[in-house]
């Protein structure tokens, strides 16, 4: 990545849970940020590595708290790109997988603001990876298929068809699927996917927070809620799922 020019709006995805997991480019573009419009879910320490100039604006969407709209971010973005600022809009994971990017990119687009976009380390891939779950395996998966879980499966908004993916035979990522997993398993072996498939948790994945269950699909739900499961947690369905590769502990860093 170039020197970020002024006016201009970067779409950074921040990678999921651990600072390190943010790109070369995305880390380059917040060190140059006038302004970092950032939510709760961006890698929060990566603004250590801003600007001590930089102005840090928080937009978080808080589950059944404070909110701010999209639009209002939108607006901000627009907003703070015409006073020739250098605009990062950060967030966790990848910003055009279910994050909402896609519009924020439109709207500035069509405001007549430039925009870039730096693609994050998605956590629907990179929650099961650091579980030790290859979401595709020789053998066991030729494909994966990752879903948003937000709505309930017989919700009229819902434009999922559950009973089609039961039969995909590719390993299925629930993202924002803690609420309904409970219909979310039901649907799902309803429409024949076997009680006993291998199903995983991954709870506040690349964080030191990070938690991991296993059971079939038909118990999945229970242990969520026995253990307490909140988001932001993947769901993992598939064979991979019963997979647990060891997992080398990272180097330690050089302090000398």
């Amino acid at each position: 990545m170039n020197q970020l020019s002024p006016g201009t709006v970067v779409l950074v995805g921040g990678g999921p849970g651990d600072p390190d997991l943010i790109t070369v480019g995305g880390l380059r573009a917040v060190q140059q940020a006038d302004v970092i419009v950032y939510d709760r879910l961006a890698p929060l320490a990566v603004l250590d590595q801003a600007r001590p100039d930089a102005e840090k604006i928080d937009v978080g969407k808080i589950p059944r708290g404070p909110q701010t709209s999209q639009e209002d971010i939108n607006a901000i973005l627009i907003e703070q790109a015409r006073q020739g600022r250098r605009v990062v809009r950060l967030k966790g994971g990848d910003n055009f997988l279910f994050g909402r990017g896609g519009e924020e990119a439109i709207e500035c687009a069509q405001a007549g603001v430039p925009v870039q976009v730096i693609p994050g380390v998605s956590s629907s891939i990179a929650a099961p990876a650091l579980a030790g779950i290859p979401v595709t395996h020789r053998g066991l998966s030729q494909g994966v298929t990752i879903v948003s879980g937000h709505v309930h499966p017989q919700d009229p908004r819902s434009d999922l068809d559950w009973a089609a993916l039961a039969g995909t035979h590719t390993t299925l990522v629930i993202l924002m699927g803690v609420k309904y997993l409970p219909e979310i398993a039901a649907e799902l072996v309803a429409a024949g996917l076997a009680a006993q498939t291998p199903a995983a948790i991954v709870m506040n994945a690349g964080s030191d927070q990070m938690r991991v269950w296993r059971a079939p699909v038909g118990e999945i739900a229970e242990v969520a809620r026995r253990e307490g499961v909140a988001p932001p947690a993947i769901t993992i369905i598939g064979a991979v799922a019963a997979l647990e590769l060891a997992q080398a502990a990272p180097p330690e860093a050089d302090r000398s």
